[in-house]
């Protein structure tokens, strides 16, 4: 069967082959940056990733949750300095990450198209800008890069956590994948590609988990 290739929605580069069909999704792999992705006529809409999210139960006071989330804050609080000011971009319906960090001394701010959207948050830059489980989620990535570096101050942090794709032999079977609003899947491959485009350092803490700083002096601003 012939399929159309798509361009890759992270690097936008025309350099995608095809990968996989399960259970009739079609995913591609970018030649480029390594990201594999859902072929953009299978994208859910915004009601069917409502429906989805709405599943989900992701409890501020639930400690589990808090320990999930400390996988990003615990490198991210070490690279911080004391009273920085935040994003918490793709925030749900549940701020719990941005309760954590306002507890170790920071100011945090919400955003999230769905759950929080406040367009006023996106008028500003902010020292650092968190997104938990989010980029596996969004459509055009690379649009969205483009936004946080400009919402991001000169030498300020960008947090990314989210499951790094790793074996093509188990990508059918793999649970992150099977979640039907998962439509983008990166590996630290695709994350380097990411920062050297955009002119970005990183750092990988741990795993899952891409710590990326703007270059530059940092510039007086809203506090």
């Amino acid at each position: 069967m012939d399929h159309a290739a798509p361009g890759c929605p992270v690097c936008e580069e025309a350099d995608a082959r095809f990968f996989a069909d399960v259970d009739g999704r079609k995913y591609w792999r970018c030649g480029r940056c390594a990201a594999t992705f859902l072929s953009p006529a299978q994208l859910p809409d915004p009601a069917e990733e409502k429906r989805e999210y709405d599943k989900h139960r992701n409890d501020v006071d639930d400690p589990g949750y808090r320990r999930f989330l400390a996988r990003l804050a615990d490198p991210l609080l070490q690279r911080l300095t004391p009273n920085s000011v935040g994003l918490d971009y793709g925030c749900g319906p549940g701020p719990a990450l941005g309760t954590m960090l306002e507890a170790a001394g920071h100011r945090v701010r919400l955003f999230d198209p769905i759950y929080q959207a406040e367009d006023a948050a996106l008028e500003r830059c902010y020292d650092f800008i968190t997104c938990t489980e989010v980029v596996e989620h969004m459509h055009r990535p690379a649009d969205e890069f483009r936004r946080l570096d400009a919402l991001l101050r000169s030498d300020g942090l960008l947090g990314i956590m989210t499951t790094f794709q790793t074996d093509d032999t188990r990508f059918a079977d793999w649970h992150y994948r099977r979640d039907p609003t998962h439509v983008v899947f990166y590996r630290e491959a695709t994350f380097a590609f990411i920062a050297d485009r955009m002119g970005w350092s990183i750092e990988i803490p741990r795993a899952n988990v891409a710590i990326f700083r703007k270059p530059g002096k940092s510039k007086p601003g809203f506090r």
